[in-house]
């Protein structure tokens, strides 16, 4: 089931400064731990002045859609799916 909600999580990630690639590893959320086994699509967008990161990872029971606010270097969760059909 997919679920649209716009829940503060805290995210660990690792830069690589030869590729300049920004990768999630793990997503903290409710007091649960998920390592992400798969990141898929990447994008940003503007809202005003601010850039947006957004990123669909995959733990291996989760779909999460993360948002990264660069203003405020805070992360949203927006979207998190079970893979239960709805």
């Amino acid at each position: 089931m997919i679920q649209k909600l716009s829940a503060p999580v805290s995210v660990t990630a690792v830069f690589d400064h030869k590729t300049r690639a920004f990768v999630p590893k793990k997503v903290l959320w409710e007091g649960r731990e998920h390592t992400i086994i798969k990141v898929g699509l990447h994008h940003t967008f503007r809202q005003g002045q601010t850039l947006y990161h957004v990123f669909s990872v995959a733990s291996d029971a989760m779909f999460f859609r993360l948002v990264l606010d660069t203003e405020s270097l805070l992360f949203r969760l927006e979207e998190i799916a079970d893979g239960e059909p709805s």
